[in-house]
Order: C-alpha cells, then sequence, then structure tokens
C-alpha cells in the first residue's frame, strides 16, 4: 500500500554523498541515480528484504537504484557482530548509515520505505511504501 504521496522541493541534494555497503565498498550517488530507498527502522529493512526476494543480483543497479539502510540507532556491536554479516548474503547492495548522514535529510514513516523519485539529483517526489508487494510492483514498472 502506498502511504503517502506528494511532489517535493528537497533543499538537501539527493546525490554527491558516498556511503558503504554491507561489504565496506564505498558508493556514491550521482545524477544517474533514479530512485532511491531509505528504510529509517527495521520494518523498512525487511519490507525491502521481502520485496527483492528472488531477485537477480543487479536487480537495482539495472533499475538505477539504490537502498540505504539507516542503522545509526543499532547498537555497534549487534551491527557488527550480527545484522552487517547478515546482509552479505543479500543478492542486493544495501548502503550502510551508521551516523545517520543520508537517511535524516528525507521524510520517514514508521514501519515503511521511503521511496524517492529523482530526476538530475533533485527529489521530484515521494512515496512510502508499507507493503512488499506493493514495492516491488512500483519497483517492476519503474516509478512510483
Amino acid at each position: 500500500m502506498v502511504l503517502a504521496s506528494a511532489a517535493v522541493a528537497q533543499e538537501s541534494p539527493a546525490i554527491g554523498w558516498t556511503l558503504l555497503d554491507q561489504f565496506d565498498k564505498p558508493y556514491t550517488a550521482t545524477s544517474d541515480l533514479k530512485v532511491l530507498l531509505i528504510a529509517h527502522d527495521m520494518a523498512g529493512s525487511k519490507l525491502v528484504k521481502a520485496a527483492l526476494a528472488d531477485r537477480p543480483e543487479g536487480y537495482l543497479d539495472a533499475r538505477h537504484a539504490a537502498f540505504v539502510a539507516d542503522i545509526s540507532r543499532m547498537p555497534a556491536p549487534i551491527s557488527k557482530l550480527f545484522a552487517v554479516p547478515a546482509m552479505r548474503d543479500y543478492a542486493y547492495r544495501v548502503l550502510l548509515d551508521r551516523e545517520p548522514r543520508v537517511a535524516n535529510r528525507f521524510p520517514a514513516t514508521v514501519d515503511a520505505v521511503t521511496w524517492l523519485q529523482l530526476e538530475q539529483g533533485k527529489v521530484v517526489a515521494t512515496r512510502s511504501y508499507d507493503s512488499a508487494d506493493a514495492l516491488r510492483q512500483a519497483l517492476e514498472r519503474g516509478a512510483p
């Protein structure tokens, strides 16, 4: 289910930042990025995991999409010993926002995934998904 829909004039650019993924490899958001998915909590991360189940490696990249998980509230020992190693089994890249430096720039909905639609690095629309099926369908369409 789509929880919110609105065009957004975003002052903070949605590109130009760099985060490390679950393999400690850097990812820098460029103007090629069209969709930024943000999970502000564990429930949002689980929605993304369910939506991407059985999708091939490179699925998000092929759609010019990236996924940011805000893990800033997770205790460091838990993230280091359990959460991040578990993410290494995923067939998609998880950009880890440990401080947070990226996720806090954008709107959050509890127990949902924020979808930012980008054009030339600017946010042109946002959506929030609380259903893995709805998120999967939006990813297949390439638009929220």
